[in-house]
């Protein structure tokens, strides 16, 4: 199968394919005998495509891995388990959605992406999720052909059912949707109080040399972690003091290191956190 899409190699035998629409990133990790993959992207037309690139670099078994349950990240799950059962491997939180609501995720995708791009939607409503078979509550150890891979639940952020992947070996961390490149965090379904701690343990997992993979956007080291978080920081607490003065979300907006309308959900998010509502 001819591709237009293609892995590269940022760490020993781990590999990124940035994919052109909506800039999401997959990471490869490829051991012996044995290979992991970290998303699967929206489609089965994605998928099919995204596998033709995973096959030129090997042919061993797959266990797969979603960061979270958003369309972007795990909708091409059936395309890659088309030729047998595959192990999928996702937060509890995410895998109970993608299991138990897979109507109203293809809505809401739906939804979401038909003002921008009409092709893409209809695809999205053709397409059969696949819910993980191997949910991650805290922390899971997967051997990847003698290669080991840390699954991690840090707290509540992007989602309330994020996994990081870490590939200790390799120094290479993949943050999902935690960390952005490509944009501002994406706040929706978010818990923005909350975000900054998760962002501060991941911090923890990081050496000075770390590669990171954010959900979408070129990788990064953890210095732009630190911005990030630091970001975060000055979001949260623009958003306590601006409850604590029943000022409009639209204002507190307006001052969010992330621009007025990322900024605008994620304050509405925050106020309901701490309304208890989120």
């Amino acid at each position: 199968m001819t591709t237009t899409v293609a892995f590269t190699e940022i760490a020993d035998r781990v590999y990124v394919l940035r994919q052109r629409t909506l800039d999401v990133n997959v990471t490869l990790v490829v051991g012996d005998g044995a290979a992991l993959l970290v998303d699967t992207l929206s489609t089965a037309g994605q998928a099919a495509e995204l596998l033709g690139a995973l096959r030129e670099l090997t042919a061993d078994p797959l266990i797969v891995v979603n960061t979270h349950h958003h369309f972007d990240h795990c909708f091409g799950n059936a395309a890659l388990a088309a030729d047998g059962p595959v192990p999928i491997y996702a937060h509890d939180e995410a895998a109970r959605l993608l299991r138990e609501q897979p109507a109203l995720l293809r809505r809401q995708a739906y939804d979401e992406v038909l003002p921008a791009d009409p092709g893409l939607a209809a695809e999205l409503a053709r397409t059969t999720i696949l819910a993980p078979t191997h949910p991650v509550r805290k922390e899971a150890t997967v051997d990847v052909g003698g290669r080991t891979v840390l699954l991690r639940h840090l707290g509540r952020g992007h989602t309330e059912g994020d996994l990081v992947v870490q590939v200790p070996d390799a120094d290479v961390l993949v943050a999902g949707d935690l960390i952005e490149e490509s944009g501002p965090p994406a706040f929706d379904d978010a818990f923005p109080l909350e975000w900054v701690e998760t962002v501060a343990a991941l911090l923890d997992c990081l050496t000075p040399a770390t590669v990171i993979v954010p959900g979408h956007g070129a990788v990064v080291g953890t210095d732009f972690v630190r911005v990030q978080h630091d970001d975060l920081a000055t979001m949260s607490w623009l958003i306590r003091n601006g409850d604590a003065d029943r000022a409009p979300a639209e204002r507190v907006a307006q001052r969010t290191p992330f621009g007025p309308e990322a900024g605008l959900a994620a304050v509405q998010r925050g106020y309901a956190e701490l309304r208890g509502d989120a």
